[in-house]
């Protein structure tokens, strides 16, 4: 073989992140959306080639996991390839929106009734 590994990549994830194993954000989860800035700004650096993958995939809004396993690649690895492209002006993210608190129990006690009926 080429050095590679069983999937044919020939660059390690290390390699990927410049060896840095922690985000420099803590912005994204594994269900952040994002999305890559069209166009880009007029100020931003030629991305990798792992970046542009991530900005290929990115022209429509799609979740940090799912790029993560579109990539092959572990999601710690994408996350901070994101924050490199987040920092560049390159990709936009919006979080996920967070669960309300204020739950309908009855409805919740009639879906539940319904379901068991089945």
């Amino acid at each position: 073989m080429g050095g590679g590994d069983t999937a044919g990549r020939l660059v390690r994830p290390f390699a990927l992140t410049g060896g840095r194993t922690r985000p420099s954000r803590a912005d994204f989860t594994l269900i952040t959306t994002v999305t890559a800035v069209d166009p880009p700004p007029t100020w931003a650096t030629r991305p990798q080639p792992e970046q542009q993958r991530i900005l290929r995939l990115c022209a429509e809004p799609i979740a940090v996991a799912e790029l993560a396993a579109l990539l092959d690649l572990p999601v710690s690895v994408v996350v901070i390839m994101l924050c490199d492209l987040l920092e560049a002006g390159r990709i936009t993210l919006r979080p996920p929106h967070p669960v309300t608190r204020n739950q309908d129990l009855d409805l919740l006690q009639k879906v539940r009734d319904g379901l068991g009926r089945l």
